[in-house]
């Protein structure tokens, strides 16, 4: 019986349905997934932000994701050289990735070694992104007090 072996990274940071979406695309296509989660120090390096949960946690959950077989930490930038520590046959990725040059040359850089890129469609109604915003807009100055004020009021 051939296994085929599915990889789907992301920081999985302020884990929504958004996440839950892709990796239950991604276990619909494949026998076995395994969820690479992006490590502390590479969100910083690669995005420029640090994670709000830290990577233990992150792993934690997303190993008790019924559709994942087995997380492991990502900590090379490279996916070719996580290929090679893993072994997977299909790469899955938000299509924010599709048709930019990152994409692209993850699609090739994969083809040559006969992996799959598959993409799956972003959850726009939500995301890490929009939730970092949120809290960050709670956490402004102005806005504890406008909620403040308007608390006592009531």
């Amino acid at each position: 019986m051939v296994t085929k072996i599915g990889y789907a990274a992301g920081a999985f940071d302020l884990f929504h349905v958004g996440h839950l979406n892709i990796l239950r695309h991604a276990k619909s296509q494949c026998d076995y997934l395994i969820a690479g989660v992006v490590s502390d120090e590479m969100l910083v390096q690669n995005k420029g932000i640090a994670p709000v949960i830290p990577l233990a946690e992150r792993l934690e959950i997303v190993s008790h994701i019924s559709y994942v077989d087995q997380a492991r930490a990502e900590v090379v930038p490279d996916k070719l050289d996580t290929w090679r520590e893993v072994g997977f046959d299909v790469f899955f990725k938000g299509d924010d990735w599709r048709d930019t040059d990152k994409g692209r040359r993850l699609e090739a850089e994969f083809a040559e070694v006969g992996v799959e890129v598959v993409y799956f469609p972003y959850t726009a109604h939500t995301s890490s992104t929009k939730l970092r915003r949120i809290l960050d807009l709670m956490l402004e100055p102005e806005y504890a007090h406008s909620s403040t004020a308007r608390a006592s009021r009531s």
